[in-house]
């Protein structure tokens, strides 16, 4: 994970991939450990779209299971 910073009373926390993908977040506060949780999450469901034989790397991701799965977490680590 890398550093977090500060934007007009909220945070920017951003995670990035060995694989040089980079998930950004910004959020109102959370705590270091539940950021890190849920970036782990998002990174599980990007390997498993990443691995789909129709997903073409770096381009926009329109998987509405992703982005339903992403939402999931983010209720889940930041609500």
């Amino acid at each position: 994970m890398l550093p977090t910073y500060k934007v007009n009373h909220q945070q920017v926390s951003t995670f990035l991939t060995a694989g040089n993908v980079k998930f950004m977040l910004l959020h109102g506060g959370k705590g270091e450990e539940v950021v890190k949780n849920f970036f782990n999450e998002v990174y599980g469901y990007y390997v498993k779209l990443s691995m789909n034989p129709f997903y073409k790397y770096d381009t926009p991701i329109s998987s509405k299971s992703f982005d339903t799965r992403v939402r999931a977490a983010a209720r889940a680590y930041l609500s």
